[in-house]
């Protein structure tokens, strides 16, 4: 399964992933998807947000166990975010089926569609339309970077983007759900474990940060005349690391535009897209009140006008508890081995799906901590630990 993904939107240069929504790659992506599915004889199916699902078992006699995760990628994603849970599960599925596992419940595999939001801007886009937590109003109000809209990207790739919406009798059929991810830090490396269980996600927020001065000629016009919005720009920048290291948090200008864009010319807007996340919310709220009142002082200085826009704002998930123990449970019952716990500060499908269903996560050791790039990696031998550990977690909330 793993050498027929692996080379699907990898660009030559970077050796990344552009696995962006409603693309090409994304289409080869969830061809794969069916392929699996069908060839286990497992029940094929979309729903009305596009999100892919294969079930064993009848998902309509409810308390279904559900796992999986997204097939998308940031721009020049590494190849185990997201894919390592869609293969995971179906390699966990393999197992049990091949050892006689006698399923007491409906079991699910399911692909969320645009988990990453790097076309359209909105992380876990797909959860968030069947949780609910994103109006059809505001889903055809996204648009990507040339002026596509969602509803024609989805058109354009065979979907109906006037179908989208809350999903309630889908998400009522799942009793839990549990989502293999690579870890996205160095926690596991760090203890020497080649599993853990997820405790929580930090709250965490995307803004965007507009800087709005006057173009004009770079080489004609003097210093003291300028209204650059570039400067109060970059010492927002620096005032963002200074905030999130004196909070314990961590913040990211990571997305810019620039107008006029030109080398000789004086930018007229800059436009900055920060990432920020805490452990708690309280201590995000002070980073980002922290950076806002910076960067009006800096916009003031240099005769810049400034608006701060919150595009998107996820709070605190704490996973389920019950369902956090039972994992840690089976995972230990054998080997009497206690299974780290550990929180995250990235997002995933399972913390939008936890407002409406019992979700859980387990996280498979990087050893590189690096992820979201080309440099993201985990062990074949972490892998299959990861694989086998989601087929005992099914067994036990599934089988007889």
């Amino acid at each position: 399964m793993w050498r027929e993904l692996n080379p699907i939107g990898r660009h030559p240069g970077s050796h990344g992933y552009r696995r962006f929504a409603w693309t090409g790659a994304d289409a080869e992506c969830r061809a794969w998807f069916q392929v699996q599915a069908e060839g286990r004889g497992l029940r094929y199916e979309v729903d009305r947000n596009g999100n892919q699902w294969a079930w064993l078992g009848d998902p309509v006699a409810g308390d279904a166990v559900v796992t999986g995760s997204h097939l998308d990628s940031v721009p020049d994603g590494g190849a185990f975010d997201g894919p390592l849970g869609v293969v995971s599960a179906f390699a966990a599925l393999d197992e049990l089926r091949a050892s006689g596992a006698q399923f007491a419940k409906p079991v699910g595999i399911v692909n969320f569609g645009d988990e990453e939001g790097a076309r359209f801007g909105l992380a876990c886009v797909g959860s968030r339309l069947a949780a609910g937590q994103l109006t059809v109003e505001q889903a055809h109000r996204l648009t990507d970077g040339n002026g596509v809209t969602l509803p024609q990207a989805m058109a354009a790739a065979g979907y109906d983007p006037d179908a989208i919406g809350p999903d309630p009798e889908r998400l009522a059929r799942i009793g839990a759900f549990v989502e293999l991810h690579v870890e996205q830090g160095r926690a596991l490396d760090l203890t020497g474990d080649a599993v853990g269980i997820a405790s929580a996600i930090w709250p965490h927020g995307r803004w965007r940060f507009d800087f709005r001065g006057e173009a004009n000629h770079a080489g004609t016009t003097r210093l003291t005349d300028r209204r650059d919005p570039m400067l109060p720009y970059a010492e927002t920048v620096l005032a963002a690391r200074r905030e999130a290291r004196l909070a314990g948090a961590v913040a990211t200008f990571g997305k810019i535009a620039v107008e006029p864009n030109g080398v000789n010319a004086i930018p007229s807007l800059v436009r900055g897209w920060l990432d920020s996340r805490a452990p708690g919310q309280d201590t995000l709220d002070t980073v980002i009140d922290g950076i806002e009142t910076a960067a009006r002082a800096y916009a003031q200085e240099h005769g810049v006008d400034l608006d701060v826009v919150r595009e998107s704002f996820t709070p605190v998930v704490e996973f389920d508890h019950a369902l956090r123990d039972e994992l840690a449970r089976i995972l230990g019952k054998d080997t009497g081995l206690t299974v780290p716990v550990l929180g995250t500060g990235a997002g995933h499908d399972a913390g939008i799906l936890s407002g409406s269903v019992p979700t859980a996560m387990l996280f498979v050791r990087n050893p590189t901590g690096v992820s979201h790039s080309p440099a993201e990696s985990a062990t074949e031998d972490d892998c299959v630990a990861g694989a086998l550990a989601l087929a005992d977690v099914l067994e036990g909330l599934a089988c007889r």
